[in-house]
């Protein structure tokens, strides 16, 4: 069997100033590639609930809702301030905005990446890393990898703190870990990686202990700024401590590892490109990247923090992989860039054309469902809808009766997790609570029971139950989702 020769290590070009013209060749072309790669983001007005979710949480931001307060959610605050500042400047009728920033996200990640590869070994591997890592970047089911929603705006931050760390910048560095963590919690899984970064490159003594303090100094302060913002009690209540019942591997083990076990296949297939030779240098040299492989092993382990595994987690991966195999390529024959990226060209225009052309029945399902919303109530109209689809109340413009915009905060239903763990005891502490003060306040208008055989269904969740009749009649039906008006006014006599 013939084995391919190992060729040297390639000469590193000394990193020379932006003036000569790199970043003036490169950062156009990267622009352009990610705009191709997300081509498909733009061609549906929502792609997962996620979406629907910020979308309704920038809207009741805008008309003075206190974000954990009257808004509420089990994610930190700065992807719904962003939607909400985009929906402030360029209007709330659809999602382009918010898109339009998600590419310049991942082309902010793109460059970072290319700077560090630049850094380290040149300016040919500046090109490589940015390529492929926005050629993997959509990688998945289009829903997860086209949506504009949090791990895309986490990943600048990630990739800015380990660009920090690696030029000895502690403060910047762990202020870009908050803004990874405001972005989405596992984002601070970063922190390894830049932990390592500055104390293998500091000095010893007191020199290491002053950088940890810097780092420690700049990732408080934004953190703690945006606890104080909103309110500090149900910022860390509903960004650390109350997740208890969602993040458990008991329910659904089966479906939940079959999830898994097809997102990280799909990964696989979009690089193509990255893991042959990762494999193959691995196996014949080391590639000196001891912090890229901390920076994949931690953002793997936050991919499976709270055994849910939906696609989008895979996201974090992607920046590590795309540096760890330009890593391998630099000690591979130059010859095997060209087919790394050719390979990982061809399995992104797969997952393109899958955005592209693959129907989204849900999409379908919540919009006609929107229209009968509308057609039944008036614009200043409360409406519950019951279900795990909070686009529902964006596509229809009518205001949410209540601060919790899904029954699975009120019944722990998560993603297809139907095990034995849903159900009302299994809800956000005190949840119930305020929910039957909220509709007993202000009874919705309208109530629409969005459970469609699943498990959170009003025959097994006795509360919302009494809300069905406590005054309400069925007087429609949606593809299996029933609508129910008041059948009495609370307000007469």
């Amino acid at each position: 069997m013939l084995v391919e020769p190992l060729a040297p290590p390639r000469s590193v070009t000394p990193a020379v100033p932006a003036a000569t013209g790199y970043w003036a060749r490169l950062l156009p072309a990267l622009a352009l590639l990610a705009c191709a790669t997300r081509l498909p983001s733009f061609v549906r007005p929502l792609w997962n609930p996620d979406e629907g979710y910020l979308a309704v949480q920038a809207r009741l931001l805008a008309d003075g809702g206190e974000l954990y307060e009257t808004v509420v959610d089990r994610k930190p605050p700065l992807v719904p301030w962003l939607y909400r500042a985009a929906f402030a400047l360029w209007g709330d009728e659809s999602l382009t905005s918010v898109r339009v920033l998600a590419v310049g996200a991942q082309l902010l990640t793109a460059a970072l990446l290319a700077s560090l590869a630049r850094r380290r070994w040149g300016d040919g591997a500046g090109r490589t890393a940015g390529v492929l890592y926005l050629l993997a970047s959509v990688g998945l089911n289009p829903e997860d990898a086209q949506a504009a929603t949090f791990e895309v705006f986490m990943l600048p931050s990630t990739a800015a703190a380990v660009w920090c760390a690696d030029r000895r910048r502690p403060a910047l560095a762990g202020a870009a870990v908050a803004c990874a963590f405001l972005a989405k919690q596992t984002g601070a899984a970063v922190l390894v990686p830049v932990l390592w970064l500055l104390w293998r490159s500091g000095a010893p003594g007191p020199g290491r202990r002053r950088e940890v303090l810097r780092l420690a100094a700049g990732a408080g302060a934004p953190v703690l700024a945006a606890a104080l913002v909103t309110t500090p009690a149900g910022f860390v209540f509903w960004t650390v401590t109350g997740s208890g019942a969602y993040a458990s591997f008991t329910g659904s083990e089966l479906h939940v590892l079959l999830r898994g076990t097809a997102n990280t296949l799909l990964l696989a297939v979009a690089c193509a490109g990255l893991l042959p030779p990762v494999v193959r240098a691995l196996r014949v040299a080391r590639t000196g990247a001891a912090d890229l492989w901390l920076w994949l092993s931690s953002s793997a382990a936050a991919v499976a923090l709270g055994f849910h595994f939906f696609g989008h987690y895979f996201l974090q991966l992607t920046p590590p992989l795309a540096l760890l195999g330009t890593a391998a390529l630099q000690v591979l024959p130059g010859e095997r860039t060209a087919r790394a990226v050719l390979a990982s060209a061809c399995a992104c225009s797969l997952f393109v054309a899958w955005g592209l052309l693959t129907p989204r029945p849900e999409l379908d399902h919540a919009e006609r469902l929107a229209r009968e919303v509308r057609a039944r109530t008036e614009p200043g109209d409360r409406v519950l809808l019951w279900g795990m689809h909070p686009e529902t109340y964006w596509l229809a413009d009518r205001t949410p009766a209540s601060r919790y915009l899904t029954a699975g905060l009120l019944t722990n239903y998560s993603g297809g997790r139907d095990g034995p763990r849903v159900g009302e005891r299994y809800a956000v502490a005190g949840a119930w609570d305020v929910f039957r003060a909220e509709l007993a306040r202000r009874p919705p208008a309208l109530v629409v029971d969005d459970s469609r055989g699943k498990p959170y269904g009003p025959e097994r969740v006795p509360g919302f139950q009494r809300v069905l009749r406590g005054g309400y009649e069925p007087v429609g039906e949606v593809g299996g989702a029933v609508v129910y008006a008041r059948s009495w006014n609370p307000g007469g006599p």
